[in-house]
């Protein structure tokens, strides 16, 4: 049986969940909510920190702060807890309020942003307001996950190894994008593989990532208002943009067959769902991930008011054409 002595010691690598009875379309979809951070982010965060640590970045009098939507936010805050060290997360309005109670239960610091930058949104004001905290107080560090290399050199050594091993005859590999570390770094590992590999970045309508236009986003965890630094999009073959209500169908469409998951996920699904109806193939091998879990999301993607007044009153009825196994024309 497994025995740790510390947080970071546990992540479940190898459960997937084959999702083709539910869609009508073959996806095994990496489940990376199983570890105490509950995301894949614990795998990102745990690089960076490792890094700053070794390179003397880190000191006893240092206070870690990072930009995040919530999950890099709980991730760190569990590193800082087990390591000993200060942490301060900065989101904004759109963090759930569990998130953000659990970041401040282990211990860690959140400062919301609650105005948008006029040009730059949410992500612009709250990166003005880390780059001012560090300007005002060297014992600040940001570990800056937009543009750290060891953001996506963790999902090189860790991620696109595990998919590989477990799939090697893999087709199409579709990965949501937010800061791109995740994108980035199986994009790299798969590039280096004698088998091609399709990669298929999904994003959200709104998102800017792609050189699109700047739009609502309500759900986090996926899409920015700012252009990824570390994005290179000669690793990506295809990109898939997907509304959220598409995400708020796919979500409740898994939650019907048991499957509770978050915004990120639902959205990849469906990106993941309308390119194997336009691209793929009988026998297409083809994986997806589900960064993390739906327990966060119960007071927004799983809540009747919060759904209703964004998206309007018709929305849950889509989702339950989409439980039915009906796809809307």
């Amino acid at each position: 049986m497994p025995v740790i002595t510390a947080p970071l010691e546990f992540n479940e690598e190898q459960l997937y969940v084959d999702l083709e009875s539910m869609f009508g379309y073959p996806l095994f979809l990496k489940c990376e909510g199983f570890n105490f951070a509950g995301s894949i982010k614990l795998k990102a965060a745990i690089e960076m920190v490792t890094s700053a640590e070794q390179s003397g970045l880190v000191t006893e009098d240092t206070i870690l702060v990072e930009s995040s939507s919530g999950n890099l936010g709980v991730a760190l805050a569990l590193i800082a807890a087990s390591r000993g060290f200060q942490f301060l997360c900065v989101t904004d309005t759109r963090c759930n309020l569990s998130t953000r109670r659990l970041i401040e239960a282990l211990g860690s610091r959140v400062h919301i942003i609650s105005e948008p930058h006029p040009e730059r949104g949410f992500l612009g004001a709250r990166l003005d307001y880390v780059h001012s905290l560090c300007a005002s107080d060297s014992r600040y560090v940001w570990l800056n996950q937009y543009a750290n290399p060891s953001n996506w050199a963790a999902h090189y050594r860790t991620t696109g190894p595990a998919i590989a091993h477990q799939f090697p005859n893999l087709d199409a590999r579709f990965i949501g994008t937010g800061t791109t570390g995740t994108l980035m770094g199986c994009a790299r590992y798969f590039r280096e593989l004698d088998r091609p590999v399709r990669i298929v970045a999904v994003d959200s309508v709104g998102s800017v990532t792609f050189g699109g236009g700047p739009g609502r986003r309500m759900i986090p965890g996926i899409g920015t208002s700012v252009r990824p630094p570390m994005l290179d999009e000669s690793f990506v073959d295809d990109v898939v943009m997907v509304e959220e209500v598409d995400t708020i169908r796919a979500c409740h469409q898994m939650a019907r067959n048991g499957f509770l998951f978050g915004g990120s996920t639902g959205t990849v699904v469906s990106g993941a769902m309308d390119w194997l109806a336009h691209h793929g193939a009988p026998g297409t091998n083809s994986v997806a991930i589900a960064p993390d879990l739906g327990e966060r999301y119960l007071d927004t993607l799983y809540q009747t008011n919060w759904l209703q007044g964004l998206y309007g009153e018709d929305v849950l009825n889509v989702a339950e054409i989409a439980a039915a196994g009906v796809r809307p024309e």
